[in-house]
């Protein structure tokens, strides 16, 4: 279980990784234009926030238990990508973007798939 815990851990730092940056070095209207049409609905700042705390939630799974420092990060940062997906979900839901519902979804479930798991029978 540890093994795939690691594997999870490392897929969704690699998808918030690569969201985040997008979100972060993007201007608000290329990304509009790429898709990701809730980006009307907030400022820049906003988006950049997002993609900021995607790129440290993304860090926050691997470095701490990779490094042996500060473990406990891993979960909170896995708890902090629940929180945020639990927020995109709702804003897609109001959109009536049903086509963006299921990856969020899916994140959201591998995101508490390793709260579960590092904060229970296979933490640190």
């Amino acid at each position: 279980m540890n093994i795939a815990l690691w594997i999870v851990a490392g897929l969704l730092a690699l998808a918030f990784l690569a969201a985040g940056a997008m979100k972060l070095l993007q201007p608000k209207e290329k990304l509009i234009a790429s898709g990701l049409g809730w980006t009307e609905n907030y400022s820049a700042g906003a988006v950049k926030a997002i993609g900021a705390v995607e790129i440290l939630a993304a860090i926050g799974l691997i470095l701490p238990a990779a490094l042996d420092i500060v473990p406990i990060l891993v979960p909170l940062a896995a708890l902090g990508l629940v929180i945020i997906m639990i927020g995109a979900i709702v804003v897609h839901a109001r959109r009536k973007e049903n086509q963006a519902l299921v990856p969020n979804i899916a994140l959201l479930l591998l995101s508490a798939f390793v709260v579960w798991g590092r904060f229970g029978p296979h933490a640190f």
